[in-house]
């Protein structure tokens, strides 16, 4: 049986990955077990535990705030994952790493594709793509998967931002003018579960950069309508408390009525059609994503 060593479980894809894994050798590290930000750390516990596969959904996910700690942003999202890597190899294991749809600048009309041009505008999205060509740098069976938008019933994230901030007001304003599939924890986790099957790391034409988001495309704007309207029709059945803000009181605005310290692409949607090709493997929409995680929040 493969033995897996599994980072930041405290984290939306870490905990659903965690929850699927059972039937497999897990061990489990939050960020207190395994702070990757140390690298001398990173290389002893890996060593230690002599695992056959790392899969890394741990981050430095504040995309804000790493504009001004860029130091700890790269230490975590390209620093640690070569480590990782370099420390797999050596144990001819396997990694799976988690990547973003930041690592593009959002101009390209259409959803992108694995092969499209980077230019990420943020420290977060520079700092990811550092942690790609690192690994791709490194001689390991590896995937990197690129996600988009997550969020889950657990931790924080968006979804449970729009749910606090619908319940405090008579009223909201979203960004309507970015747009990206919202990908559910769960679904990711779900998909790569799926993909350990099919996924033959000895096979080096299966290693590479793959997109992983939930199918279709919204704007924020629309997601937080689709999570009202969610909600609204599930409160009476889980005993929620009634919202304050309906999706008629949710308004649209532009980007440029909600500046942030770290610029966002416009346009997020990816391609998983490579991940479909190569491995059978299709998330669901980003609608029934939603339902699922939403039969799971606790308020």
């Amino acid at each position: 049986m493969k033995k897996i060593l599994l980072t930041g479980v405290n984290g939306q894809v870490g905990h659903a990955l965690q929850n699927r894994l059972m039937q497999y050798d897990v061990v489990a590290l939050n960020r207190e077990q395994l702070d990757l930000s140390d690298g001398a750390a990173i290389r002893r516990i890996v060593q230690m535990i002599q695992p056959d596969l790392i899969i890394n959904p741990a981050a430095y996910t504040a995309v804000d705030k790493a504009e001004t700690e860029p130091d700890l942003a790269y230490a975590i999202n390209a620093i640690a994952p070569q480590i990782l890597a370099e420390e797999a190899a050596k144990l001819n294991a396997a990694l799976i790493h988690f990547s973003t749809d930041y690592v593009y600048d959002g101009s390209k009309p259409g959803a992108y594709v694995e092969n499209d041009l980077v230019n990420p505008l943020s420290v977060y999205g520079k700092s990811k793509l550092a942690g790609e060509d690192a690994i791709r740098a490194v001689n390991l069976p590896h995937l990197i998967l690129r996600t988009s938008w997550v969020y889950g019933a657990y931790g924080k994230n968006f979804l449970k931002t729009i749910i606090r901030l619908a319940s405090e007001r008579d009223s909201l304003r979203i960004v309507a003018d970015q747009f990206g599939a919202p990908t559910s924890s769960e679904s990711i986790a779900d998909a790569v579960v799926s993909l350990l099957t099919p996924w033959q790391p000895q096979n080096a034409s299966q290693t590479g950069i793959y997109h992983l988001t939930n199918q279709g495309k919204t704007t924020w704007h629309g997601f937080s309508c689709a999570i009202v309207d969610e909600y609204n029709q599930l409160a009476v059945s889980k005993n929620w408390p009634p919202l304050k803000a309906n999706v008629e009181n949710i308004a649209g605005i532009p980007t440029v009525e909600y500046p942030t310290p770290a610029a966002r692409p416009v346009n997020s949607s990816l391609s998983n059609s490579k991940l479909n090709q190569v491995f059978k493997v299709m998330l669901p929409d980003w609608q029934a994503g939603l339902q699922q995680v939403m039969q799971l929040v606790k308020l």
